[in-house]
């Protein structure tokens, strides 16, 4: 389990896979799966999806620092 966990951590450090991105990927996978919505609900489901990671970012620091 350990060395399994190591390993994940490992990659992902290799990868460089940043905060940013990973913010992006959500994105994207929450607009493939409105896309999928009929349109009824369509709209309701992109609600907040312009917001760009530095707005997202200012937003839940303004939440931490609560």
């Amino acid at each position: 389990m350990k060395t399994t966990l190591t390993l994940m951590l490992l990659v992902l450090c290799i990868t460089g896979c940043s905060n940013k991105a990973v913010y992006n990927n959500f994105q994207i996978n929450k607009r493939n799966e409105c896309l999928k919505l009929p349109p009824t609900e369509y709209d309701r489901c992109m609600e907040g999806m312009d917001r760009s990671y530095e707005e997202y970012e200012k937003a839940r620091e303004e939440v931490v620092d609560q």
